[in-house]
């Protein structure tokens, strides 16, 4: 969630949360706009599998690097346009011509080393295929264990972790396979808002649904050389 705080406050906040005049209550950072609060209440800390989602999230939060996270996601459309929808196979085969094309893009964020960054972690995506059949499979072996928690997920330890032995473990995985804008505090947001770990606070009305989901989900595994299910 790191990436994801607004802290501008519109309405009275407790604990981290604020409720609506819905009388809905949610977490603090994503009163700023209706698109904030439905990014909230539909995908952040929700469990995904999905390989293009992974990648797009990734690519994303690096792209959100010295930036909030509200303004990538009022741009999320123009770079799906812009990245062919964040298909790996897709993007791998950019070009200089794309890269020309991608700096001359005023939908989007404009960074030479962000834009190269993905190009090349796209490339790395296929790599791991191989090894582990999907980035998904990969991702989520690195799902923290229960225990490892804090027993409350209150806004006092969402606040203290910045990263997570989680995060450093798959950030320093990704880095040795040389993908790059992948650092451990980046991951940590990664790994919050793809559901690895549930940082709704306690109160809030998305945790229980992000919870329910995740007793459903069935995280994909590569197992001796099969594409298995946990």
């Amino acid at each position: 969630m790191t990436s994801d705080i607004q802290t501008a406050a519109t309405v009275p906040i407790s604990n981290g949360l604020f409720t609506d005049d819905t009388t809905t209550t949610r977490c603090a950072w994503c009163q700023a706009t209706p698109l904030y609060r439905h990014y909230h209440d539909t995908e952040w800390g929700f469990p995904v599998a999905d390989e293009r989602r992974l990648f797009e999230k990734i690519c994303l939060e690096g792209f959100q690097a010295g930036l909030s996270w509200l303004t990538i996601l009022n741009k999320r459309e123009a770079f799906r346009n812009a990245f062919a929808n964040f298909d790996a196979e897709q993007v791998a085969r950019f070009d200089t011509f794309d890269v020309k094309r991608l700096m001359g893009d005023a939908s989007i964020v404009r960074h030479a080393g962000k834009i190269a960054s993905t190009i090349n972690n796209a490339q790395r995506v296929i790599e791991l295929r191989s090894e582990f059949g999907s980035l998904a499979a990969f991702i989520w072996r690195l799902e923290p264990e229960f225990l490892s928690r804090p027993t409350r997920i209150t806004h006092e330890a969402v606040w203290a972790m910045t990263t997570s032995p989680a995060s450093v473990a798959l950030s320093k995985d990704l880095k040795k396979r040389g993908w790059t804008f992948v650092g451990p505090t980046t991951m940590h947001a990664f790994m919050q808002a793809m559901g690895l770990v549930n940082d709704h606070l306690e109160g809030c009305a998305s945790r229980q649904a992000a919870l329910a989901l995740r007793t459903t989900f069935t995280p994909p595994l590569w197992l001796k050389g099969l594409f298995t299910i946990k």
